[in-house]
């Protein structure tokens, strides 16, 4: 009988969550000359500077300010292996000077702003050779949201950082991090003196560690934490059209066990006139990483940049 009800409650919890996921309309729509489908699962995750859901007092709180336009904060490519080996989570840094298709080289923040989360797409897959299969993106508001649910992660903090701009002060050292403290976290530009480069770090570090402990046993089986898990994620996210919460729940378990964490190989870091800062890939090591990745296949050592 337990069973049962167990069984009944979880499908009843699929449906529900299913309802409440918001969907971008053609995000993943094929054009032409698209790469085609490349083996096991590849997502785009997309953190947004959008503002939508916080109150002034919020915004004052979290040391948001008010954006004019959206942005993107944060793009990472996630490959699960068809084998159900380790993924790979790979950074790709804003400033990256990449091909906007129909809009020439700019930084890889700008297909964003240029085109939302369909064009970005398009750049990443142009940009990779890899095929997208899934989109997800998050704002602020959604990301404070799901890290509270959870009471809050664990992250080993590398240095002293204090950053009125993000509304942190924080320690070097392992310590629990509420919502609003990790959103400065990766946020912050105050440290190192490539601050793109170290928030892509603090990016991987702390994605990795809200998803591992979302989908660990002592959050899904509790429902005081499973249940407003499930709702902040849902009200929180905007997902491509084909992805429903089995895939959410894939796309925790598959990270359980912890990815392999890198950025794309930098090449230099020159200032552009009319661009400003930007980031080139180093393309022989890039290359060689998302050959692998689009062949299901193991990055070579050579192309891992931690």
């Amino acid at each position: 009988m337990l069973l049962v009800v167990l069984l009944v409650s979880a499908i009843a919890g699929y449906f529900w969550i299913n309802g409440r996921l918001v969907a971008i309309d053609g995000v993943l729509d094929d054009y032409e000359g698209r790469i085609a489908d490349t083996p096991g699962e590849n997502w785009l995750l997309v953190g947004s500077d959008s503002r939508k859901g916080l109150t002034a007092d919020q915004r004052r709180k979290l040391a948001t300010g008010r954006a004019a336009g959206q942005r993107t904060d944060t793009m990472m490519l996630l490959h699960i292996p068809a084998s159900g080996g380790r993924p790979t989570l790979v950074s790709l840094p804003r400033d990256s000077y990449v091909q906007i298709p129909g809009k020439g080289r700019n930084k890889l923040n700008a297909a964003y702003a240029f085109g939302k989360g369909k064009l970005l797409v398009r750049t990443v897959e142009q940009a990779t050779g890899v095929h997208i299969d899934n989109y997800m993106e998050i704002g602020f508001a959604g990301f404070v949201g799901i890290v509270d649910s959870i009471g809050g992660v664990e992250i080993n903090v590398k240095q002293n950082i204090k950053d009125p701009k993000a509304g942190i002060n924080l320690k070097k050292g392992v310590q629990v991090l509420d919502g609003g403290t990790a959103l400065g976290y990766v946020r912050t530009r105050a440290t190192g003196a490539l601050p793109d480069l170290d928030r892509t770090q603090r990016q991987r570090q702390l994605f990795g560690a809200v998803v591992k402990k979302a989908a660990s046993p002592g959050v899904l089986l509790n429902p005081f934490t499973s249940l407003p898990l499930a709702s902040s994620a849902a009200d929180s996210v905007l997902v491509d059209n084909g992805t429903g919460a089995f895939d959410l729940l894939s796309l925790g378990l598959a990270m359980g066990d912890g990815p392999i964490t890198t950025s794309v190989p930098v090449g230099s870091t020159p200032t552009l006139p009319g661009v400003g800062s930007v980031i080139q890939w180093d393309r022989a090591k890039a290359l060689r990483m998302f050959n692998a990745l689009a062949e299901d296949k193991p990055v070579p050592k050579d192309a891992l940049k931690n």
